[in-house]
């Protein structure tokens, strides 16, 4: 069978999980005697292609690559329906000729992809790997920080989050600037979500970004509902979620499935000092900020922090996490290959992951628990799903610093209660039955 899979970016420049699981399907695929080609895309903004579609091989697999600096988008309806995109869609599948489709993530490729399939008469299916289906950021976070259920009717809220996400930008237009402050996205959407009817802005600028913000959700749910045949939803919550926000696509939860040496964490001596690790992306969301904040709480030589992700990815916020860091011991210790995953964790005796949205079944939270590496993760079901407090690990009240700092020394304060936990912290599930599961989705 040919099978193409589609997804925003891919490695070698792109490696976190989404990427992954392409690729490890992509692969387990291929074993199983398939054709398979990886469709993926450069951002805009990343370094120019020589043409607008290029090809090459990673870990045996075939990649095409779609070069979004050559066909940008210029406003928000193109950063997920982007009729431009169709030319290119249908010159890669005519060429490829798939039996099916199988889509990791749409961002690049956008909504259009689906009416290109559907008008080549290709059956498709998705992966739904976050919330980009309904969500504008994805995250599933309002603009004041808060967890959202979704786009709410008038959608102002979602407008608020496009002002947020676009303030610290010097590019848009000085009211916008205003957003900068927690309190005011909302004030501001309200404001902008009327006053666009006013004669002199009505089919103006303003009045066409309100538009393409709350046109999304319909649009994108109009093309999902009837584009897709069938979906994997990496955890209950994920696939509720999409439920509750009018997807009406068949699901199916098949957890993701990692593939690490599996061995027992080495015995501590017993001078060991504790080694607490994060693993990601460094960025506001993921709460890297918390947990160093959490850690100044704990006495001095009580542990180690190891922090690992791109330092150049957020310069601002770095900055400011080394300034927060002054005088604790904790390492910045940039980023590592994937195939060092089981050493790294092997060396840590705790791993946080304090984001402060919806994660999603996050690959670095099943890696540990599948190296005993106990974890204490935010309270959110993208993650809870996974844990069960006191046998892998504990979890605390979403972005609260002081429970965090609580439970992180509760769990430091015995480091023979924290060794004993990595005793009872297992994750078995392999990207082999992963594989197998998923393409039995297609026989539905």
């Amino acid at each position: 069978m040919k099978i193409a899979f589609f997804v925003h970016c891919f490695f070698p420049d792109h490696f976190y999980g989404t990427e992954t699981y392409t690729l490890d399907l992509a692969r387990h695929y291929r074993a199983m005697g398939h054709d398979i080609t990886v469709v993926t895309a450069i951002f805009q903004g990343e370094p120019r292609a020589a043409e607008i579609v290029t090809r090459y091989t990673h870990a045996g697999v075939p990649v095409i690559a779609i070069d979004k600096n050559q066909l940008p988008h210029s406003r928000v309806k193109e950063t997920y329906y982007q009729p431009d995109m169709q030319r290119v869609l249908e010159k890669v599948l005519r060429e490829l000729q798939p039996d099916l489709v199988h889509v990791t993530h749409l961002i690049n490729h956008t909504a259009c992809l689906l009416e290109v399939t559907g008008q080549l008469g290709i059956p498709t299916y998705a992966t739904f790997t976050d919330f980009f289906g309904f969500c504008l950021n994805n995250k599933l976070e309002a603009a004041d920080g808060s967890l959202c259920a979704g786009p709410s009717p008038s959608r102002v809220n979602c407008v608020a989050c496009h002002l947020k996400d676009a303030a610290p930008s010097p590019h848009v237009a000085p009211w916008m600037r205003w957003a900068l402050s927690p309190a005011t996205p909302n004030l501001l959407a309200i404001g902008a979500n009327l006053a666009r009817r006013l004669p002199g802005l009505r089919g103006g600028a303003l009045d066409g970004l309100i538009e393409d913000i709350t046109r999304r959700p319909e649009i994108l749910g109009g093309l999902y509902n009837t584009g897709y045949e069938a979906a994997v939803a990496p955890t209950a919550f994920l696939g509720n979620a999409y439920s509750s926000n009018g997807i009406g696509v068949p699901l199916h939860n098949i957890h993701f499935g990692v593939d690490i040496d599996r061995s027992p964490k080495p015995q501590r001596t017993a001078d060991h000092i504790p080694v607490v690790g994060f693993i990601g992306q460094i960025a506001a969301h993921k709460g890297t900020d918390l947990l160093i904040e959490a850690f100044r709480t704990l006495p001095p030589g009580t542990a180690t922090l190891r922090i690992y992700g791109p330092k150049n990815q957020d310069r601002v916020y770095m900055a400011s996490l080394l300034e927060l860091a002054q005088g604790l011991d904790v390492q910045f210790l940039g980023t590592f290959p994937p195939a060092l995953m089981a050493e790294v964790l092997r060396g840590m005796d705790l791993l946080v992951i304090p984001s402060r949205w919806y994660e999603n079944s996050p690959l670095v939270l099943l890696n540990a628990l599948a190296t005993h590496t106990p974890v204490l993760v935010s309270d959110v079901a993208g993650m809870t799903e996974f844990m069960v407090s006191g046998v892998n690990g504990n979890a605390f009240q979403r972005g609260n610093l002081a429970d965090l700092a609580a439970k992180l020394k509760a769990l430091l304060d015995s480091p023979t209660a924290l060794a004993a936990l990595a005793c009872t912290t297992a994750y078995d599930r392999g990207t082999e039955q992963m594989a197998l599961d998923t393409f039995d989705i297609y026989k539905h």
